[in-house]
């Protein structure tokens, strides 16, 4: 892919919807690998949580759009406004699912449980930040200020991140 049609897709991709969607996502992942760092389940186990999770809340997403849509409107929910709706309910899942990928690695015999949890936990935070970053960005701030507004949204995920590790 060339270094334009990047840009393209980045620019799309953070003048959509699904901003807000992977965000929620992300921070429904970030709670639960930080929920069950303290006592933590095997590889496979957290895989099945993290997806198991996302299946659940991409399905509520998916449902209570539908009913929303149908109590407002008075409608039945169009096959448009159900596609829309299945894509965003996707985009939750995937902003819960992804730190799944850490750990297959342990379960591939590459690093250990305990390094995926901490990986997980901080591209969690630096997914968050970005978002953040590039939010102010687009809404007219400068680099500096934009940058600021990152560090403060991140420093709340840090700060949460950090009394979960002393309370365990």
């Amino acid at each position: 892919m060339r270094m334009l049609d990047v840009r393209a897709t980045v620019e799309s991709h953070l003048g959509s919807r699904q901003v807000a969607k992977v965000v929620y996502g992300s921070i429904v992942g970030l709670a639960l690998v930080v929920a069950l760092q303290s006592h933590p389940p095997s590889a496979g186990a957290m895989i099945g949580w993290l997806v198991g999770t996302g299946v659940a809340v991409g399905l509520a997403e998916l449902y209570s759009e539908i009913v929303g849509e149908e109590t407002n409107t008075r409608r039945r929910v169009t096959r448009a406004r159900l596609r829309h709706f299945t894509e965003d309910a996707a985009v939750v899942f995937v902003g819960i699912a992804f730190p799944a990928v850490f750990f297959l690695f342990p379960l591939a015999g590459i690093g250990s449980v305990a390094a995926a949890f901490t990986v997980a936990k901080w591209s969690g935070l630096g997914l968050v930040a970005c978002y953040a970053f590039w939010a102010a960005r687009r809404a007219g701030a400068p680099v500096h200020r934009a940058a600021l507004y990152a560090v403060l949204i991140a420093s709340v995920d840090a700060v949460l991140i950090t009394i979960k590790a002393f309370l365990h």
